[in-house]
């Protein structure tokens, strides 16, 4: 926890960066949902007690999930790591609405960093949770305006491509200039662990087409067939009493 704490105040800015964007996809979430039932004429709460009781147990499993993350050294360098916790956050926003898979996202990321802290000085901690919105609310809002199967399958489709262009211009813009100015490691050596990988990769716009795009790729396409085989089994019984 003391190691925690002096994470948080040596990076504070970038902290503060952190829940300014967790308010902004927050924001966006809740104008999607309204849109939304305007356009189905309905009226429902954001926040009912089902849904939140669902929040509460897919961040849990979003965390463990989160925490088993793994790197795939043949796409990527070791410190690009792959998880399925996107999963129960897909699941929840199908089921409830983009704002609760962003609520289940933070939920998750938060947990994570109590629970294990953060190797990367925020930054992968912010890179999965806004790379994990762009998956969940392009998502989530092609199947709040259509609710069919097919809604779900363009939807998850909509998201894995958001995923993998926003994912690849956010590494190289921002995010990796972040992290080589917060941990300390020169931009050169951070494309050098690339280079390892793939020969290919020579600078800042080939690491992230040769390796971070393929990642996104791959994660959001198992993510997406995941949850088409669970989601309709599950469905009516995170929705009992719900009305969505």
């Amino acid at each position: 926890m003391n190691k925690l704490i002096d994470d948080v105040t040596k990076n504070l800015v970038f902290v503060l960066e952190f829940l300014a964007i967790v308010v902004a996809l927050f924001i966006v979430a809740i104008l999607i949902e309204k849109l939304a039932d305007k356009k189905h004429g309905r009226t429902r709460k954001i926040f009912t007690t089902r849904m939140m009781t669902v929040v509460g147990m897919f961040s849990a499993l979003a965390t463990v999930l989160y925490m088993l993350d793994f790197p795939l050294p043949f796409l990527a360098p070791t410190f690009y790591k792959v998880d399925f916790s996107e999963v129960p956050v897909m699941i929840g926003s199908f089921a409830f609405g983009p704002v609760a898979g962003v609520m289940i996202e933070f939920c998750k990321v938060l947990l994570k960093i109590l629970f294990k802290g953060t190797d990367t000085a925020f930054v992968g901690d912010l890179a999965n949770f806004t790379i994990g919105c762009s998956l969940l609310l392009p998502a989530s809002m092609v199947y709040e305006f259509v609710k069919t199967k097919k809604g779900a399958i363009t939807g998850c489709i909509a998201g894995t491509l958001c995923m993998t262009i926003f994912g690849t211009l956010l590494n190289a813009v921002f995010l990796l200039p972040k992290f080589s100015e917060l941990y300390g490691m020169p931009l050169d050596v951070i494309i050098g662990m690339g280079t390892k990988v793939n020969a290919s990769i020579t600078d800042v716009t080939s690491f992230v087409c040769l390796a971070v795009a393929p990642l996104n790729v791959l994660k959001g396409t198992v993510i997406s067939l995941i949850t088409m085989l669970i989601y309709k089994p599950l469905s009516p019984i995170l929705k009992a009493g719900y009305n969505n």
